[in-house]
C-alpha cells in the first residue's frame, strides 16, 4: 500500500469548511480512482493546517491518479481559499485498523 500526503494551509476563517469540502468534494473524486483504498484527514485548527492522507493499493496506482489528484487539490484551494504547502508520497509499513468507519 501507498500514500500520498497532501498539505493544504487554509485561512482561520475558512478552517471550519475544510470538513464539508472533503465530504461532499474530496472523497468522491477520490472514491472513483482505481486502486483508492480509504483517507484520512487531519486538521490543526491553530495553525490553519489540514493534512490529507490517500490511500492507494500501489505505488503504480497511486503514481497513475497524479493529474486527478492535482486537479483535486486545485478544486479544495478554490473551495478553501487555501494554498497547498506540500505534496509527499510514501509507502505504508504499517497499516492497522478496526473494521467499520468513523
Amino acid at each position: 500500500m501507498h500514500a500520498r500526503l497532501t498539505t493544504i494551509e487554509v485561512p482561520q476563517d475558512r478552517i471550519d469548511d475544510t470538513p464539508g469540502v472533503i465530504q461532499e468534494q474530496v472523497l468522491p473524486q477520490l472514491q472513483q480512482l482505481d486502486g483508492f483504498k480509504g483517507f484520512i484527514a487531519l486538521r490543526e485548527r491553530e495553525s490553519g493546517t489540514v493534512r490529507g492522507v490517500a490511500l492507494w493499493e500501489s505505488e503504480e496506482v497511486m503514481r497513475a491518479t497524479d493529474e486527478a489528484a492535482a486537479r483535486i487539490r486545485s478544486g479544495v484551494e478554490q473551495a478553501t481559499g487555501g494554498t497547498v504547502a506540500s505534496v509527499e508520497n510514501y509507502e505504508v509499513v504499517v497499516f492497522k485498523a478496526p473494521s467499520g468507519e468513523r
